[in-house]
């Protein structure tokens, strides 16, 4: 090779290097410059006290901040008439969140040992750790009961999405009137057309409670399918209902549930729409929302159901009318994990 050619390769490599770092520094800069519009043209947050207790503060939101900033992540707190306002962030950071009564459950990052791992941290009305308890995946859902007695926990522990059928969960529930820990679902009793049901492939998911603090409702997959179950916590039963629900929410007043259902035809990694199922008929009503969610929704009251979808700058939050009519509104922007206080 020529000492000409080689000079030639040279010049060519150089080029090329300062070709990527040019373009490696245009997509820093732009993600910086992304931030920093988020911070400036987004959400008020100041650190401050944030409180779980029922009545304290009028009815409130509390939710996972999602805003660019030092306090992303962090539970903050909103006045549920003005869901766009300036937040107040508590410094307790929280990956899945949820809070009823004055009980919270955070699911959070936990970087005690060797290796980072997830614990399950139950909170106080004032956020102060209760109980923890370790994970044994990625967190995915959280649930408090409506009398703030019993938690419930999901986690991926193989796989990380719930489009696909390549994944295992656990499921968790635990009773803080005993502190009994139910560390998975899959040891209750399935009973299934009649019988009992085993499987070394179920799966449960997405729990949500009823008033009585013993019933509660989840997702059961098994042989490529999904089920609504009805449970009995003092039996430790789980009762097969229906095909295709998935991430039930109970309504107030315990007589609805809307859920996310996968519809033929939509992609692969976007197969779901909202429905609600009226338990004394078992009638399915699909909402006005037809985006897909990958979502268990949060109820505001008895006519309104909340869900994340992505945002441009992680999650915001929307809420349409869980009887169909409507149409769906962006509640807030850069929010996650919500829990309607009053």
């Amino acid at each position: 090779m020529t000492l000409q050619r080689r000079i030639l390769i040279l010049a060519a490599a150089l080029v090329l290097l300062a070709a990527v770092g040019a373009l490696a520094f245009l997509r820093a800069s732009s993600r910086a410059e992304a931030k920093d519009r988020a911070q400036a043209g987004g959400p008020q947050v100041t650190a401050g006290a944030v409180s779980l207790a029922p009545g304290e503060g009028g009815p409130r939101i509390v939710f996972r901040n999602m805003a660019w900033g030092p306090h992303r992540d962090e539970l903050a707190t909103v006045p549920a008439a003005s869901p766009e306002g300036a937040r107040t962030a508590s410094g307790v950071a929280c990956l899945r969140f949820h809070a009823a009564a004055g009980t919270g459950i955070c699911l959070r990052t936990d970087k005690s040992g060797v290796q980072d791992g997830y614990r399950a941290v139950v909170l106080d009305s004032r956020l102060r750790e209760v109980s923890s308890h370790p994970l044994a995946g990625i967190p995915t859902r959280a649930r408090v009961s409506p009398g703030g007695h019993l938690a419930a926990w999901t986690v991926f522990v193989g796989g990380d999405s719930y489009a696909g059928t390549d994944f295992s969960t656990r499921t968790s529930l635990l009773d803080l009137r005993t502190g009994k820990l139910d560390a998975s679902l899959e040891d209750f009793t399935i009973r299934k057309d009649g019988r009992t049901y085993r499987n070394a492939d179920v799966n449960f998911w997405g729990v949500t409670f009823a008033a009585d603090e013993k019933t509660f409702y989840a997702t059961l997959a098994t042989q490529g399918r999904t089920h609504l179950v009805r449970g009995d916590l003092a039996e430790r039963t789980v009762t097969v209902l229906r095909e295709n629900l998935e991430c039930p929410s109970l309504s107030p007043d315990g007589t609805r549930l809307v859920f996310k259902k996968r519809v033929p035809g939509l992609p692969a990694d976007a197969p779901w729409r909202l429905y609600a199922l009226d338990l004394p008929t078992m009638r399915e009503t699909p909402l006005a929302e037809e985006r897909s969610v990958d979502d268990q929704v949060v109820w505001t009251d008895d006519r309104t159901v909340v869900y994340s979808l992505p945002g441009d700058f992680g999650s915001d939050l929307y809420a349409t009318a869980a009887d169909g009519s409507g149409a769906p509104a962006r509640l807030m922007t850069s929010a996650l994990a919500p829990a309607l206080l009053g």
